[in-house]
């Protein structure tokens, strides 16, 4: 199974992709989609889009992973993220990629064991869960990797799909 992890946002979409055989897991490729402030907030999502959607093509994943929104204090940021991840799941709708999605507390417990996980602990497990050389980098990337190999074990455990 191969699946692609993204991490909604305007400035720095994450992604990543993940294959699962059997009990093996490894990393297929993750990065960032970034656009800059001074655009359009319409070109920037033009551009999440276009990019996500040529990924999506290039990799061929089987499903995908978004994080659930989460409101925090800045009600600004909320909206701009919420408009980032309506383009991601336009993307995948219109590649018919099946989606699950699960809270930033679930990624983290599934990944660290511990919900309330910081950025780095997040990162070192991510790296050591996929046998990287080096944290994978940056954040955005690293917890798309996080909510990809969450995504697995929801779509394992919650009998979504089995393994091939």
């Amino acid at each position: 199974m191969r699946i692609l992890g993204v991490d909604p946002g305007t400035a720095i979409c994450g992604w990543g992709i993940v294959d699962r055989l059997g009990s093996t897991t490894k990393p297929v490729a993750f990065g960032a989609i970034r656009t800059s402030s001074g655009v359009p907030m319409e070109k920037r999502l033009l551009h999440i889009f276009e990019s996500l959607s040529a990924l999506i093509g290039e990799h061929q994943p089987d499903y995908a992973a978004v994080e659930r929104l989460y409101f925090g204090q800045n009600s600004a940021t909320a909206l701009a993220v919420g408009q980032a991840r309506g383009v991601v799941l336009l993307a995948l709708a219109q590649r018919g990629l099946t989606l699950v999605e699960m809270t930033p507390n679930e990624v983290k417990q599934t990944v660290t064991g511990y919900g309330m996980a910081s950025k780095a602990q997040m990162q070192a497990m991510v790296q050591r869960l996929l046998s990287l050389s080096k944290k994978p980098t940056p954040d955005d990337a690293a917890d798309a990797l996080a909510i990809a190999l969450t995504g697995i074990e929801y779509i394992r455990f919650k009998g979504v799909i089995h393994d091939r």
